[in-house]
């Protein structure tokens, strides 16, 4: 008789204990790599509940023949690795390196590698992809069949997602990209070449929020003339509402209560926007701009953001994992047999979801599923190295890789007009021109977003 797994009340003890029991899933590759000897590096480590360390750890070395050694001149904080933060994710595990966006030079290669060498500066996917199972050879590469050792996630949604860098056993158990050194699984297929045009600010992000915000609003079907409703301005939210824009959206609304996010919205991507705080219910305020409801709606915020008494209670006391709260107001205001994109992260089960207005309304309820990086990214590239798209709009500080704790804890209470950041290593390039000036915790010198320094041209 097989271990059962539930999702009510699951958590990241009992998810241990399950996968152990049960074993790991076979995957082509390897999430125990060796180490060079003698070497070390900075990491940044998860040791409990809101409690990141940034500790010295070995070097990691050439494992298996597909596999690239890269040097990492920038990483960053993801709004999702705030749920790493919170212990919201499965099978964390203390030392645990995080961080799944990263940018480096190649440092090693495996003997079967053959698209890159040693001194290429790369962009990794956040995915960790094979290269060959049928997913993989579709471009779906967020949903490789043969890289995530996790029973447990097997068990629990019937087939798993890709391993994931720096993302908890749950997906994988690979080591992350907050570090000075990352071992790639795969690297012919899971780097991507960065042109000497494109300064690593904006490339990074080619790892994650660019191609994810954009399977956002291809999700949502998202088209000339359409009116677009995204819930949550953080930089996912953001940089879908610049997407749809540049799809010929006629109306994007943002919705979110953080007011700078919500100015940056306004002021520098044409949206209209509505701060939550300031009324009891949002989809009336949709519908006094929008009659007949949205065309299309993108949740950007997810489950651990909850407004009323009972889903704070319930996500308190484990009878659910996720929130409703969200998904049920963009329900209520997408118009008949329009179509909503989940690009939020949604762990496990939510309850008093409204699914008859999902029926009755004929709505298309898509869920975005971690986004096939590799599907995108090259055209995205191009997008970017013309300057059509600068993922750099949402890019609002940058710090030393040593801060890294005190980041966390700022970036959780989004505090300091911190909303992206770009974080350097021993290894990062000059920054950029027209890219934030290093900040300090330390010494106090963090300035609000709006008071980028531009910096001389390198």
């Amino acid at each position: 008789m097989g271990t059962k797994i539930t999702p009510l009340g699951i958590n990241t003890t009992v998810a241990n204990q399950a996968q152990k029991a049960m074993g790991d899933r076979p995957t082509t590759t390897t999430n125990d790599p060796r180490y060079r000897p003698n070497e070390t590096q900075l990491t940044l480590q998860w040791y409990g509940n809101a409690d990141v360390r940034v500790v010295e750890a070995p070097v990691p070395a050439i494992t298996e023949p597909t596999d690239v050694i890269c040097k990492v001149t920038g990483t960053t904080i993801c709004g999702s690795d705030l749920h790493l933060y919170h212990k919201e994710i499965m099978q964390l595990q203390r030392g645990d390196i995080l961080g799944h966006e990263w940018i480096g030079i190649v440092d090693e290669v495996g003997s079967d590698i053959k698209n890159v060498k040693k001194g290429d500066r790369v962009v990794a996917s956040f995915q960790i992809a094979c290269g060959t199972c049928k997913y993989c050879k579709k471009g779906l590469s967020s949903m490789c069949d043969t890289t995530n050792s996790s029973s447990v996630q097997e068990k629990l949604y019937g087939k798993p997602f890709a391993g994931l860098f720096g993302y908890t056993h749950f997906a994988g158990g690979f080591a992350g990209g907050q570090a000075e050194y990352v071992r790639c699984p795969y690297g012919d297929v899971n780097l991507l070449k960065v042109p000497d045009s494109v300064p690593d600010e904006k490339a990074l992000y080619l790892s994650d929020i660019v191609p994810t915000s954009y399977h956002s609003v291809v999700c949502a079907e998202v088209s000339e003339g359409k009116s677009v409703a995204i819930w949550g301005a953080g930089p996912i939210g953001l940089l879908a509402a610049k997407w749809s824009k540049l799809a010929g959206a006629r109306r994007v609304i943002v919705i979110d209560n953080v007011e700078d996010r919500l100015v940056l919205a306004k002021d520098k991507i044409g949206c209209e926007v509505i701060n939550f705080d300031g009324y009891s219910d949002v989809v009336e305020a949709i519908y006094k701009l929008e009659p007949d409801g949205v065309d299309c709606g993108i949740d950007a915020a997810a489950f651990r953001y909850t407004k009323g008494f009972l889903h704070t209670v319930q996500r308190a006391i484990g009878m659910e994992t996720d929130s409703s709260e969200i998904v049920n107001e963009a329900l209520r205001a997408v118009r008949k047999f329009g179509t909503i994109s989940l690009v939020a992260d949604y762990a496990a089960t939510t309850n008093q979801f409204l699914i008859g207005a999902l029926m009755e309304k004929g709505i298309t309820l898509r869920g975005a599923g971690q986004a096939p990086v590799h599907k995108y990214w090259k055209d995205l590239m191009k997008k970017v190295e013309a300057e059509e798209f600068d993922p750099t709009i949402i890019l609002s500080h940058r710090f030393k890789f040593d801060e890294f704790r005190e980041l966390y804890e700022a970036f959780d209470k989004k505090e300091l007009g911190i909303m992206k950041t770009f974080v350097e290593t021993r290894f990062s390039r000059p920054r950029a021109a027209g890219t934030p000036a290093l900040s300090c915790f330390k010494t106090g010198d963090v300035k609000p977003s709006t008071a980028v320094e531009t910096a001389p041209a390198v």
